[in-house]
């Protein structure tokens, strides 16, 4: 048994933060929080010394595979050189502390079951495989001038080309069969991909309807890339439930979003990100380009996402080295978001949109034991948990104490 003393518990949910609370880990599993402090035979004891305990965090939108600003770089390099980086981004997200991620594109069971196996250390591991895109959409790199990197033009390392309804109930099954958690749709133009302006429409309502009746048919659900209000709105139509980046949302898609029950993952921390630092690490021209044209927007449509109630998760999507400025992604929302509503963003809402209710992004008995301890109140102060290598004092997975 682990019992965590003297504690601020934010769990999750409510907008109050407890004072002098005592949580009680045994199995891996919260078993009960309570006022004052408790002590037990054999178990170890943590004092919090007043520090603020948060169910672990959790990033809904990361690409642990993209080693590179460039994802065409990415297809290029050694597969055994891209495994490491995936471990030492993972391994570093769990210093930040968050225990479970939502890989947009690119991992697979092979990296999940290292983590499950305790091969390497790293979150819990939400993934899709190979996310599916159109002939010349955002999961294309092909190069303009003719040819392509795998020989048949077919798969990158975080996308596979699928046309047709038939194609897409294909890759889309594989993914499945491969035990994917969810299933990620090009749907609309992008920042990274070379070729797709970001205002473009990818895949028709068919091909689209027949992704999604493929995952709900194995429990599972889509998420969605799309920058634009036409791009969204048809996404959500058409049984999407997660939306990713939606910078260019109108009031219109915001009020659909919330009628279907949908939620919208924002991650405008990659566009500062890839503003300061994309040109010098090697993001092409033409999307440092695109950058500017999104950037302030996705800033903006987080008061618009406020104003209308939708559920709004927390992702980040930061590429290669820039990974190191996840944490950014707080602040950046707390212009819009109060420090709460964003915890909540990170924890509970996330763990929803996973469909881990209650099981994940909880401080409550019966959750798993996945916690974060904070010195400072960042339900007050979302830059307590900017630089976490100076706030962190503890990382709790599954029960067990991380070393940080």
């Amino acid at each position: 048994m682990l019992i965590i003393n003297n504690c601020r518990v934010f769990d999750g949910v409510n907008d109050t933060v407890k004072d002098d609370q005592s949580v009680m880990v045994e199995d891996g599993r919260i078993h009960a929080v309570a006022s004052g402090r408790e002590s037990a035979a054999s178990a170890e004891v943590i004092d919090a010394k007043g520090a603020t305990l948060t169910p672990g965090l959790i990033d809904a939108h990361v690409h642990v595979l993209a080693a590179h600003a460039s994802l065409r770089q990415v297809d290029l390099m050694a597969p055994s050189y891209v495994a490491q980086f995936a471990h030492h981004s993972l391994r570093a997200m769990l210093r930040r502390g968050f225990t479970s991620v939502r890989d947009a594109a690119g991992a697979d069971y092979g990296l999940a079951q290292a983590i499950e196996e305790g091969l390497i250390d790293g979150p819990r591991l939400f993934y899709c495989g190979k996310a599916l895109s159109q002939t010349g959409g955002h999961g294309d790199w092909t190069p303009f001038e003719g040819g392509c990197i795998c020989g048949c033009g077919a798969s990158t390392s975080i996308s596979r080309i699928a046309d047709g309804v038939e194609n897409v109930q294909h890759a889309a099954r594989d993914e499945l069969r491969r035990g994917a958690h969810h299933i990620k749709i090009m749907a609309g133009g992008g920042v990274a991909s070379p070729s797709d302006p970001i205002d473009v429409l990818q895949y028709t309502e068919a091909e689209i309807r027949a992704i999604v009746w493929e995952a709900n048919a194995w429990g599972k659900y889509c998420l969605a890339h799309a920058y634009i209000p036409e791009a969204i709105s048809r996404c959500l139509e058409y049984g999407v439930r997660s939306i990713e980046h939606a910078n260019l949302i109108d009031r219109e898609s915001c009020e659909l979003a919330r009628q279907k029950d949908a939620f919208i993952v924002p991650t405008v921390s990659t566009y500062e990100a890839l503003a300061k630092h994309g040109r010098e690490m090697g993001l092409p021209e033409v999307s440092c380009a695109k950058v500017e044209d999104v950037r302030q927007q996705g800033l903006d449509a987080l008061e618009l996402l406020r104003d209308t109630g939708v559920q709004v998760g927390l992702g980040s999507d930061l590429l290669g080295d820039m990974q190191r400025y996840q944490m950014r992604e707080f602040a950046l929302r707390g212009e819009a978001f109060t420090p709460v509503e964003v915890l909540r963003q990170a924890t509970s809402v996330n763990a929803r949109l996973l469909d881990r209710e209650g099981s994940l992004g909880v401080i409550q008995p019966g959750a798993l034991a996945d916690l974060a301890l904070w010195d400072g109140c960042p339900d007050e102060d979302l830059g307590v948990l900017e630089y976490p290598e100076k706030t962190l004092k503890a990382v709790i997975k599954g029960g067990r104490q991380i070393t940080l």
